[in-house]
């Protein structure tokens, strides 16, 4: 496989998809360490204006003439298919080429903390607790981050030191290219399964993935996932436990919740306090999220007073429990929960605010994910108060037409709760505008483009 060396940057590097979120990013690593980049996309964006700004060339559209053979590596995103016109090219001209996910694993290999922050929930807002906490401390961290963090104005952070933190995405063992020195398990459940075959697949991977740290590195583990000892067994590296058990490594005690459901809580590591911390982020799920980074910060000599600033000054990232605004009274959140497990930790957080009824706008995301959890879907939607479906939001499936919206609506009421069915955005702000009074809360939720109704309620 290809090795990045940053000490060797007289090598051209070519990214086709560069005008991506994560693909730009990576660009600008390569170029903030005097690599030559230049890449492909199928149409001009702010990300490839603003790469052409640093001095890149891209070309708009993919042909096999944007592959000179002065290219010493071709980056490709998984988007791209075999029949590529520039991908054909590379391997005509037996040039190196890397997936997205290898490309960020060798990346990472040039850091002597690279810590990889995976689960099937929370990988994003702990990827950004922890940027936070190592901002506060001021040791200038590269950072990816699946969403939109304000500490660092955008998705990714340019560094100079030995810091590197990045989400460790399962979906299709994307993470198993990866090469952490952390690595972070957040939790574990069933999800991806237009990939996975059942549980025990899924917890092969995050085995796998445990098993890539090397033997001075460390494991961080929720000890909540269901029979942790054995998926531990025969690791190299260093292991610790979070929760909110004594016998945990980590644990948290003397929680309590203000009126926004912001915990505080007491942290003990190895049963000895270490000191209290304050969260600008609601519910008990969080508390487990900002365990592990003290965790990964204790590992890296970050100081404490470091983690207490660095939590209090997180006040979440875009759509997760965004407080978008307020409209005559009525308080409008996004949300990107888009699995039963999240969808039920998002109402119970929403359950805790002062509020008069709650109306979830629920955007299904995959028809298979749609499919198998209906039930829990159902069960975990049943939190609401009022609930209104939205059409399932495709993303990288196929209709296969045993699959609809109203079968969700259908399971919700046979539970006894309310629940209707509208096919476009336009008509559900009218139902909104027309039903929610003052003190009501509305959230929009899911991982695919529901976010437009909250802006179209607010006027944005």
């Amino acid at each position: 496989m290809f090795h990045i060396d940053f000490k060797n940057s007289n090598q051209k590097i070519h990214f086709i998809g560069i005008g991506g979120i994560s693909m730009s990013g990576l660009a600008q690593i390569m170029i903030a360490n005097n690599f030559s980049v230049s890449g492909s996309d199928m149409a001009s964006s702010k990300s490839t204006k603003h790469l052409q700004d640093l001095g890149v060339t891209v070309f708009c559209g993919h042909s096999a003439a944007n592959i000179s053979k002065d290219i010493d590596l071709v980056v490709y995103t998984a988007a791209i298919s075999q029949d590529n016109p520039e991908l054909m090219a590379v391997y005509d001209n037996k040039i190196p080429c890397l997936s997205r996910a290898e490309f960020l694993g060798q990346l990472m290999k040039n850091y002597n903390y690279p810590v990889c922050i995976s689960g099937t929930h929370g990988k994003t807002t702990t990827t950004s607790m922890l940027s936070n906490v190592l901002l506060s401390a001021q040791v200038d961290p590269t950072i990816t981050v699946g969403g939109i963090l304000d500490s660092i104005q955008g998705n990714i952070r340019i560094g100079h030191s030995e810091y590197f933190v990045t989400e460790a995405c399962e979906y299709c063992d994307s993470f198993l290219n990866f090469n952490p020195k952390i690595g972070v398990i957040l939790n574990m459940e069933e999800d991806h399964m237009d990939y996975f075959k059942d549980i025990n697949h899924i917890r092969q991977s995050f085995y796998k993935f445990a098993q890539k740290i090397p033997s001075d590195g460390i494991l961080i583990i929720n000890s909540a996932i269901d029979n942790v000892d054995s998926f531990i067994q025969g690791l190299d590296c260093k292991i610790e436990s979070f929760g909110l058990d004594q016998d945990d490594t980590w644990h948290a005690s003397n929680i309590t919740y203000d009126e926004n459901a912001f915990p505080s809580f007491d942290v003990n590591y190895k049963g000895k306090f270490l000191g209290r911390v304050s969260l600008s982020v609601p519910g008990e799920h969080n508390i487990y999220n900002a365990l592990s980074v003290c965790a990964s910060a204790n590992y890296m000599d970050i100081p404490f007073n470091s983690w207490e600033s660095g939590f209090k000054s997180y006040a979440g990232t875009n759509q997760r429990f965004e407080i978008k605004g307020d409209l005559k009274g009525i308080t409008i959140i996004d949300d990107y929960a888009h699995h039963p497990t999240e969808v039920e930790v998002t109402l119970e957080v929403a359950k805790k605010r002062k509020h008069n009824k709650i109306w979830c706008v629920f955007q299904p995301h995959t028809y298979t994910r749609m499919k198998i959890f209906l039930n829990d879907f159902a069960n975990a939607l049943s939190l609401a108060d009022e609930v209104i479906v939205s059409n399932i939001y495709a993303a990288r499936e196929k209709d296969p037409g045993d699959i609809h919206s109203q079968d969700l609506v259908e399971s919700i009421h046979n539970l006894g709760n309310n629940a209707i069915y509208i096919d476009n955005f336009e008509d559900i702000t009218k139902h909104l505008l027309e039903h929610c009074v003052p003190g009501d809360i509305i959230i929009t939720m899911g991982a695919g483009n529901i976010n437009i109704v909250a802006d179209e309620l607010l006027g944005n």
